[in-house]
């Protein structure tokens, strides 16, 4: 197998295997008009095996959607061949990413209200709406 190295763009690394494709969703990938990797179950001493995004374009990447999805992803941005290394963390704050289940939120009858979930509980990762203190559901 063969690609390419990229000059200018974006590498998602330490994806858990299987997740490859989520993230992909998350982030709408597919609307991109630029060749866009995603190899999957990649051989990884430390993980195992990981999945790996290689974006060739230098997008705006959001962070705080990839930190939900999965925190221990490094993210390489390459900028003429040089890169920088961000580590994630899950966010304090998500918005946008999930939806209320809880149909007597104010965000279920008031639907132009942003959909905004804080972090409860780092440990077990969850997330309660701002609004009526729901647990988030994926």
């Amino acid at each position: 197998m063969n690609i390419d190295s990229i000059k200018n763009g974006v590498v998602l690394d330490h994806i858990k295997a299987g997740r490859g494709m989520q993230i992909y969703d998350y982030l709408n990938l597919s609307a991109l008009d630029c060749p866009v990797a995603i190899i999957k179950n990649v051989p990884s001493k430390k993980m195992g095996k990981k999945d790996i995004i290689k974006i060739d374009a230098d997008i705006d990447i959001n962070f705080d959607t990839l930190g939900y999805i999965d925190p221990d992803i490094t993210v390489n941005l390459i900028r003429d061949s040089k890169v920088e290394k961000i580590r994630l963390a899950l966010p304090e704050e998500i918005r946008g990413i999930l939806q209320c289940k809880n149909p007597r939120c104010i965000t279920s009858t008031e639907q132009e209200l942003p959909q905004i979930f804080k972090l409860a509980d780092k440990e077990r990762r969850i997330y309660r709406c701002l609004y009526c203190e729901s647990a988030a559901k994926e």
